[in-house]
């Protein structure tokens, strides 16, 4: 299975097709162009020679790349491509120019594969108009499966209520964003919610019947606090929360993981959505942190211990932390400075296991946030 695709791959099999496809590749960083062999010598740029039928090169080729952008009509591409579907988890963007580069139209992951999104830029290349037809984008709608997205939020499970949220918008059914944390701006702030669409920064007050479905920003799990709720809602995971770590000098990377894991669990966060991890910088070469860095793709923030020191106020500080490391707390300010927050959402724990004779503290916080300006009333409060 390749893990790292490649971004585009780009076919041509005429000669207008050629010209047009000598567009695309020019103007997309690292394409790859497949041109037919009975015209790859009438190519004016770099391309990888073809056989015909395309089949065993799209064979290869389906899972290698974000995109396939065929310069070959629909039917044809829908034919050849049909057998090689598995889901819209995991399948590349199809898309199709027509032969006179007037059109540009997603056949496939649309939303999840970015094939929208992709379709606007080769149509900007060409000067062709982009065809769209899901029906969030032709409606200026929220985009139930990718929201937020760009802001670096993912789904807490892609088959939980997804398609009923996508239907409910888009048909206008009353829906309600619960917003916990996370950036607001995944819609602009300048312009009102779609219609049917409510929000609110809290569950308190939320009548459960009134709404078709729920869309809920939060780091937190709320099942058995709000299962009616969680019984009809899409869930997005931000990335808001920020652990301040500190730890004895090569404690076993294994013990930190499931010290964190430990504390999230206890406290019912999600490990999705942490952003960061911070410490002192005598910690800046803590195998560790480093390790847990790299795996989890962590920002790693670090401070001097006069930095954190200076932090007034801290809940737990401790004189022989300062003795030796030079600053009465670790965890708590490095969370503290790292988040931008005024207060703890956990204070420091200490974790330590009977058999490893190291231990670590952990401190969490949560990156403040600003709720929407123009919200919504909501029409289900209770």
């Amino acid at each position: 299975m390749i893990d790292v695709r490649k971004p585009w791959a780009v076919y041509a099999i005429t000669k207008h097709g050629i010209q047009i496809a000598q567009k695309i590749f020019e103007e997309l960083p690292g394409a790859d162009l497949f041109v037919s062999e009975k015209l790859i010598s009438q190519c004016p740029v770099k391309a990888q020679s073809m056989g015909l039928p395309m089949g065993p090169t799209l064979e290869r080729n389906f899972k290698a790349y974000d995109a396939h952008i065929f310069i070959i009509s629909v039917g044809a591409v829908v034919r050849m491509v049909a057998p090689l579907f598995e889901n819209k988890k995991v399948d590349p963007a199809i898309l199709c120019v027509d032969d006179n580069a007037q059109f540009v139209i997603p056949i496939l992951s649309g939303h999840v594969g970015h094939g929208n999104e992709f379709t606007h830029r080769v149509a900007k290349i060409l000067g062709a108009t982009p065809v769209i037809t899901t029906a969030s984008d032709v409606r200026g709608t929220l985009t139930v499966d990718i929201l937020g997205r760009e802001l670096e939020w993912v789904l807490d499970d892609p088959d939980h209520n997804v398609t009923l949220g996508c239907a409910a918008v888009v048909n206008q059914h009353p829906v309600c964003i619960i917003q916990e944390t996370g950036d607001p701006h995944f819609w602009p702030l300048d312009q009102a919610l779609p219609s049917g669409v409510e929000y609110t920064n809290s569950f308190e007050g939320v009548n459960p019947k009134t709404y078709s479905i729920f869309l809920v920003v939060t780091d937190r799990d709320f099942q058995e606090e709000h299962p009616e709720i969680y019984a009809k809602s899409v869930i997005y995971r931000p990335k808001s929360l920020v652990l301040g770590l500190g730890c004895d000098s090569l404690t076993p990377v294994e013990l930190v993981e499931r010290g964190i894991k430990s504390t999230l669990a206890k406290y019912k966060l999600d490990i999705r959505c942490i952003k960061a991890i911070a410490s002192v910088d005598k910690k800046s070469t803590e195998p560790a942190f480093l390790n847990l860095k790299e795996k989890y793709n962590w920002e790693f923030i670090i401070y001097t211990a006069f930095e954190l020191d200076a932090l007034q106020n801290i809940p737990n500080p401790s004189e022989t932390v300062k003795k030796f490391v030079g600053t009465k707390g670790v965890a708590e300010p490095s969370a503290i400075l790292a988040s931008g927050a005024k207060d703890l959402l956990i204070e420091k724990q200490i974790y330590k296991e009977p058999e490893i004779p190291r231990s670590m503290t952990i401190a969490v916080a949560r990156i403040p946030f600003a709720a929407r300006q123009s919200q919504q009333n909501l029409a289900g409060v209770k």
